[in-house]
This record gives C-alpha cells, sequence and structure tokens, in this order.
C-alpha cells in the first residue's frame, strides 16, 4: 500500500493547481498517513471494529487516485422532492453542483481559493489521508443575524466509474453571530467496494444554531468514515441526528467542542442494522467554560450477524461548573448472531456538575408481543410496533418539524 499511496498521490499533484507550498504540506500529512495507516485494534478508540482488517477484507487494491476533470451526469431522480431545498451535490468525490437557489446572496459566501487551514489536527491517521488527498475543498459562510430559509441537502453519489476507490472530501462551516443552518447528508450509492472519508468543521458563533442530519438509508457495499468537527461560542446550539442503516461498513464521529457559557449540543442516533453490516457512532462532548449543556440518546435494532458499536464520551474540564451532561444507549438484538457494544466515559474534573450515562441491551418482550397478539395483531406486526416504537423516541428529539415528518417516512416510522 505504501508504493500506491505515494503513486497515486504524484499522479494527483502533477494535474492539480495547488502552490508547491500546498504540496509539500500535503506530502507531510501523506507521510503522517504512511507512517500509521488505517486505525485498527490496537488503538483504544477502533477497539471494536478494526477498519484496517474491515479495507484489507472488502478492497482489493485500493487505489487513491481519482481524476476529477470530467464532469459526472446528476441523475435528479435521485432528489428529495418532497421537500424544497438548496444542494451540493458530490458524484465521486467531485462537486458537481451548489445551489443556494433559494437565499439571499449576500447572506452567503462560497470560498474555494482562500488559504488552506491545515492547522486541525487529533491525531487521526483518516483526517491526515484527508488532508493529503482532498482534491478541492469549499467554505460555507452564513452570514450574522441570517436564517437559512430551506435547508441544504448535501448528495453523496458514487456511479459505475467508481470501484475500489478512496474518495476524500472536506467542507468548512462558518455560522455568524445569530445565524442558523439546516443541513442535510443524503447518502445514494450504486457501487461496491470504495471507501469514502468525510470531514467537516464547524465554526458555530455566538447565538447560532446548526442543524445537521445525517441519512445512510440506500443499500450498498460501500465503507465509509465521516468526522465532524464543531466548535460552539456563547449561547449556541448544535443538534445532529444520524440514521446508520445500509453501508457495509460506516462510522460517524462527532467532536463538539464547548467554548462559550450556555451553549449546548444534542446527538441523537439510530442503527438499524442486518446481513453482516457493522456500524459504529463515536462522539466526544467536550465541556469546556461553565454552564453548558449535552444530551446523547443513542438507540438500536440489530438483525442477522449484524454488529453495532456506541463511544461516547463526556469530557468535563476543572473551569466546567454547572455543566449537564446526559449519555444513554439502548439496543435491540433481533439475532442471536447479532452484537451491540457501548462505551460510555465521563472524564470529570469539575465538582458542580451533573451527569450521567447508562446502556442496556436484549431481546424483545415477549410478553409485549404476546399482550399485542392478544388485541388481534399478528406476531410480525407485533414485532414492528414495538420496533417502531422503540425508535420514535428517537427521531421525536428532532426539533425542526418539517425534516421530522421527512425523516419518519423515509425510514419508514409511523406513529
Amino acid at each position: 500500500m505504501k508504493e500506491q499511496l505515494k503513486t497515486d498521490f504524484e499522479k494527483i499533484q502533477k494535474v492539480s493547481s495547488f502552490s508547491s507550498k500546498d504540496v509539500e504540506t500535503k506530502r507531510f500529512y501523506l507521510n503522517k498517513f504512511i507512517e500509521r495507516g488505517f486505525p485498527n485494534r490496537k488503538l483504544e478508540n477502533w477497539k471494536f471494529l478494526d477498519l484496517d482488517k474491515i479495507i484489507n477484507k472488502s478492497i482489493n487494491e485500493l487505489s487513491f487516485y481519482n481524476d476529477y476533470s470530467t464532469t459526472n451526469k446528476i441523475d435528479t431522480s435521485i432528489f428529495i422532492d418532497v421537500l424544497e431545498h438548496n444542494k451540493i451535490i458530490f458524484i465521486n468525490g467531485r462537486i458537481e453542483k451548489i445551489d443556494f437557489s433559494y437565499e439571499d446572496k449576500n447572506q452567503i459566501e462560497i470560498s474555494d481559493d482562500f488559504k488552506i487551514d491545515y492547522k486541525f489536527d487529533n491525531n487521526n491517521s483518516l483526517i491526515d489521508l484527508n488532508k493529503a488527498f482532498s482534491n478541492k475543498y469549499f467554505k460555507i459562510l452564513i452570514k450574522k443575524g441570517y436564517s437559512i430559509k430551506k435547508p441544504l441537502i448535501i448528495y453523496h453519489l458514487t456511479n459505475e466509474k467508481m470501484k475500489s476507490k478512496n474518495i476524500n472530501l472536506r467542507l468548512d462551516f462558518e455560522l455568524e453571530q445569530n445565524s442558523s443552518l439546516k443541513l442535510i447528508d443524503f447518502f445514494s450509492d450504486i457501487t461496491d467496494t470504495n471507501f469514502m472519508n468525510i470531514l467537516y468543521n464547524f465554526d458555530i458563533k455566538k447565538d447560532s444554531i446548526l442543524k445537521n442530519y445525517k441519512i445512510d438509508k440506500s443499500f450498498n457495499k460501500n465503507i465509509k468514515y465521516s468526522y465532524n468537527n464543531i466548535n460552539q461560542e456563547k449561547n449556541s446550539i448544535s443538534e445532529t441526528f444520524i440514521f446508520s442503516a445500509s453501508s457495509d461498513y460506516f462510522k460517524n464521529e462527532i467532536n463538539c467542542n464547548l467554548k462559550g457559557e450556555y451553549s449546548s449540543a444534542f446527538v441523537n442516533g439510530i442503527f438499524s442494522l442486518k446481513d453482516n453490516k457493522q456500524h459504529e457512532i463515536r462522539t466526544s462532548i467536550n465541556h469546556l467554560v461553565e454552564n453548558t449543556k449535552s444530551y446523547q440518546l443513542i438507540k438500536s435494532v440489530l438483525g442477522e450477524n449484524s454488529k453495532a458499536v456506541y463511544q461516547g464520551r463526556i469530557y468535563v474540564d476543572s473551569i466546567a461548573q454547572k455543566t449537564d451532561g446526559y449519555q444513554l444507549s439502548k439496543a435491540i438484538l433481533l439475532d442471536e448472531t447479532s452484537e451491540f457494544n457501548a462505551k460510555p466515559e465521563l472524564e470529570i474534573y469539575a465538582d458542580d456538575v451533573k451527569c450521567s450515562h447508562g446502556s442496556a441491551s436484549g431481546s424483545l418482550n415477549e410478553n409485549s408481543i404476546f399482550y399485542l397478539m392478544s388485541r388481534g395483531l399478528n406476531y410480525k406486526e407485533s414485532k414492528e410496533l414495538l420496533i417502531n416504537g422503540f425508535l420514535l423516541d428517537v427521531v421525536e428529539k428532532i426539533t425542526d418539524v418539517e425534516i421530522r415528518n421527512l425523516i419518519k417516512n423515509m425510514i419508514g416510522l409511523t406513529e
């Protein structure tokens, strides 16, 4: 793999427009990745799902070079047509369209020629890989006092051209004071055996609100990793919802830094897995000042040979008095071959805090099934009703009514 990485890196630089300084910086991160490689079980944060092993098993001769010079045809049939929305369309890792037609153009800035910020780092080899191979990334700025009128949907698409490829994407978002953004990540793949590596960086200024919804419901055999870094200032709110279901492997990682008083972070997620799928959510919520709040709820329904992992960490700095942190995970195992692993962590250095965590897993309650059958439902209908109620609890935490109803319909949940 080492020689493949170097060869593909040089191919990219020959056709890129990066400055010589940027190329050298990218080469620095390439060497950092080569030194450490893909994460494996030796690392505490990867002890349950070994990405290095999964890639070696699933993808034969992974290639890191993609040709971004040719455009890809946009298949409009995949658009979510029941919701008016703005669009960013990625196809095979290339941005094909950015459309903010519902917005006041002078309230949003989109930049692709700004100085590339390489300072963001957290000792993560996949971020090194992203910084070495990401072709081009954009920064989207929502200006002071502006609330986006319609949601932004980012379509992550692949087509038949992609096979055994690594795709690296990065987007930066800045929400200036008293602004808001509703963002939906929608994954739709018709290809197999690719590895997608996605990095988002959010700067949320005072009194601003970010709502981010991630939907993976289109069956595919790709491997995905998504990392969200969120920095929040005073009285800001971030809300993240994850529906994780259809890729062969998907790890969503959220790192949230609550840097301003009265800032809040909410992370809610659903695993709905079967057929050998392996998915993980890992969160790190860092309470760094007084009077901050976080809430996390993750629920899983796991079918045959599936595996889900939730690693949730709450960190409270010594000056972060009056912290309120809550974390809970629950799982229903529908088959004896399914597996759920939870690793809740509390790291607290302040003494005036309210923090809790919990985790539970088990099978469906047979007494509840019997009760529903006694009321006229058959066995299958009874199971579906119980699972519906179990998962609806998470979806109801979505604060935007329009998007909440959209997601209920998309994932087949009914009242």
